[in-house]
């Protein structure tokens, strides 16, 4: 289950892909099939959460690891390079981690 809460001891992975609209759900397949086939078995996987763009023209994926190294371990291993490969062909994309600062929500 995703966890946003500031001091969660998680890291978090956000990729933005930009895409187009006719390769978006392509891109989407790639990368719902690599996280259910490989990435979400792989130590320190946590949750990993997609949001297409209503336009077509991005995809985003919000992820956490229990580490940065964990995170980093997945990006050379080679399963999932493969289907990394696939989905730098469907769109650009620019991942960064990021530590939660802040977490707001509404008063009940």
């Amino acid at each position: 289950m995703t966890t946003i809460q500031k001091d969660s001891g998680l890291t978090t992975m956000i990729n933005v892909f930009t895409t187009t609209p006719d390769k978006q759900q392509a891109l989407l397949d790639v990368l719902l099939r690599a996280t259910e086939d490989h990435i979400a078995k792989m130590p320190g996987f946590h949750s990993a959460n997609f949001h297409a763009s209503a336009d077509g023209l991005r995809v985003v994926n919000y992820a956490q690891w229990t580490t940065p190294d964990a995170w980093k371990a997945m990006l050379t291993d080679p399963q999932c390079r493969v289907h990394i490969e696939k989905a730098r062909e469907l769109a650009e994309h620019d991942d960064h981690l990021y530590e939660v600062v802040a977490v707001h929500e509404a008063a009940r």
